[in-house]
């Protein structure tokens, strides 16, 4: 839906075109259940409607209105409080990720709009193990033809088909020692090292009556096996020293079980692996172009995610500054790169996805790309590319140069200081980046409560229109890579300069002027407010305010003995 979330535009919305179901819920809405033995009357709630429409597409679950047109409003106390809560149940219950919003109307009567993404492809949402559908007012059991439908989304499983002449003999054993050995960690299950071959195979669906799947051959299989039976598996990896060269470097192929080559690719590209150096402050530390978990996860989901029937390979293109990953097939169905972070997918290779988290090669089916963006915008570098994906390949830019090193500095003391269980996730860092880049519109309203209440930004403007900042630490640490008592020469010197002997005073506009861009409005205001009363003056309020050099403070050398004293 493409309008802006307002109460009268609400008010237009028909439930059964709109996709939108309408609760007056004034109190005590039931979340899951209720009290209620029947089954019919148990779905009648918050998770059940959920469900409902997801399978249904998405909508909107809106409580604090009549169902009936116009929907006048009457006021619910749902979620009071607990939305974020609330909205982390869900996900804890559901594995999807609604998004809850907070309406007033002009009595100050409370509107609460649930955002419903759609089901995955292929796949059913179900409440207390039933999938459910709408009809008028009730939640009905949904029908086979519809499930079949749903069900018949699913593209083939490439991994899970069996592999013609391949044979156990064809197993790699150090490969297949490897998977033992990372399933008993992961699994905390030791025992399972001392299982045979065969019996690990069979347990794990890698091994059928039938035979050996694609997904074994890929893991665990010899690289004779995999030359021979699935040539395009292969990884080649082109170095490049300029962006815009045809031929590439040096070239380098790897044809190996996935679980010989992943570390192989890694050090292969780790070699030519730079520093960037941080010193922000007291934050004094080095960070690596290229992550090793970022590009791990990378080319693991480039490995799961692509269509073995296209006869090309995976790429890695590395450059001094950037690794360029492509894949052959574009996203999986229903993904797009606007609901790339979001979207609970199904996997193309679902058994070889499923073999690659038991072992914890990759985070949770859905969540690498949450991982890759969290650990890269965290380290202040440009957020992933994947803007030149199409039908035919998915192509992902992971850039390794740290654009804003304060930004890396200040996600790192806020890591820091949060408890080892409350860490930031993804959408509170992915909303940081976007206030930082003075986006703060469109954020949802619970990451913002949060991201507040953590003193990690704060709100500039009036009630209205409110706009947020990230926090004073930031612009510390912004304009604190200095020779002057923590201050940048550079701004110390354009301050001075916005004064000669005609223009003894000057006001923001002036100062912001001044900095052309280098620094933001928010930034030059709250540097000019820490020199305010130690180089600077301030006369007059709101836009009558002026600033001008305090008396005898007219040279850096006077301002930096000031300065240090301070």
């Amino acid at each position: 839906m493409s309008f802006s979330l307002t109460i009268p535009n609400l008010k237009k919305l028909r439930e059964s075109e709109d996709r939108v179901e309408f609760k007056e819920a004034k109190n005590n809405f039931p979340w899951n259940g209720g009290k209620h033995t029947d089954q019919k009357e148990r779905r009648k709630c918050y998770l059940g409607y959920i469900v409902a429409l997801a399978n249904e597409g998405g909508g909107l679950l809106i409580f604090g209105m009549k169902d009936n047109l116009p929907h006048n409003v009457v006021g619910t106390d749902f979620a009071q409080g607990l939305i974020g809560k609330m909205e982390d149940d869900v996900y804890e219950k559901l594995s999807i990720r609604i998004h809850i919003h907070e309406l007033f109307d002009e009595n100050n009567l409370r509107v609460i709009v649930t955002k419903i993404p759609s089901r995955p492809v292929g796949r059913t949402l179900k409440f207390e193990g039933v999938a459910l559908m709408r009809t008028g007012d009730s939640l009905r059991n949904m029908s086979d033809e519809e499930m079949f439908n749903i069900l018949s989304e699913q593209e083939p499983d490439f991994s899970a088909k069996i592999c013609p002449h391949f044979n156990l003999t064809d197993i790699d054993d150090t490969a297949m020692k490897k998977l033992k050995e990372t399933y008993a960690k992961k699994q905390q299950n030791s025992s399972f090292i001392s299982l045979g071959t065969t019996q690990v195979l069979t347990d794990l669906n890698l091994l059928t009556t039938n035979g050996l799947t694609y997904a074994a051959l890929i893991l665990v299989g010899q690289e004779e096996a995999l030359k021979r039976l699935l040539p395009n598996a292969q990884v080649n990896i082109e170095i490049r020293q300029l962006l815009n060269q045809t031929h590439f470097d040096k070239r380098e192929t790897f044809t190996k079980a996935l679980f010989l080559t992943i570390d192989e690719i890694w050090n292969y590209l780790n070699r030519r692996n730079s520093d960037n150096k941080i010193d922000e402050g007291p934050y004094k530390f080095d960070l690596p172009y290229f992550n090793q978990e970022v590009i791990r996860e990378s080319v693991l989901n480039a490995i799961a995610h692509r269509d073995y029937s296209i006869s090309s390979e995976t790429v890695i293109k590395q450059f001094p500054d950037r690794i360029t990953i492509t894949n052959p097939g574009g996203f999986p169905k229903g993904v797009t790169q606007e609901n790339l972070i979001r979207i609970n997918s199904t996997p193309r290779c679902r058994l070889l996805t499923e073999i690659m988290e038991k072992t914890g090669l990759v985070e949770r089916s859905g969540q690498g790309v949450d991982k890759i963006v969290r650990l890269t915008l965290s380290e202040g570098k440009p957020i992933p590319d994947y803007s030149k994906t199409d039908l035919f390949q998915v192509e992902l830019t992971i850039r390794g140069e740290i654009e804003d090193k304060a930004f890396t500095a200040f996600i790192s003391d806020a890591q820091a200081k949060s408890d080892t269980t409350d860490q930031l996730g993804t959408f509170d860092i992915l909303g940081l980046h976007q206030i930082k880049e003075g986006r703060s519109e469109g954020i949802d309203t619970a990451i913002l409560e949060k991201l507040e209440q953590l003193k990690l930004i704060k709100r500039v403007g009036g009630t209205a229109s409110d706009k947020y900042v990230l926090s004073n630490l930031y612009f510390e640490l912004k304009n604190g890579s200095s020779e002057i008592a923590g201050f940048r020469t550079l701004d110390i010197q354009r301050i001075l300069r916005t004064f000669n002997e005609e223009t003894t005073t000057a006001k923001m506009m002036d100062f912001v002027s001044i900095f052309n861009g280098d620094l933001n409005r928010e930034q030059v205001r709250y540097l000019v407010d820490k020199l305010t009363g130690v180089i600077l003056k301030k006369e007059g309020i709101g836009r009558g305010t002026t600033y001008s050099l305090i008396s005898g403070l007219n040279n850096l050398n006077d301002i930096k003995s000031v300065l240090e004293q301070k």
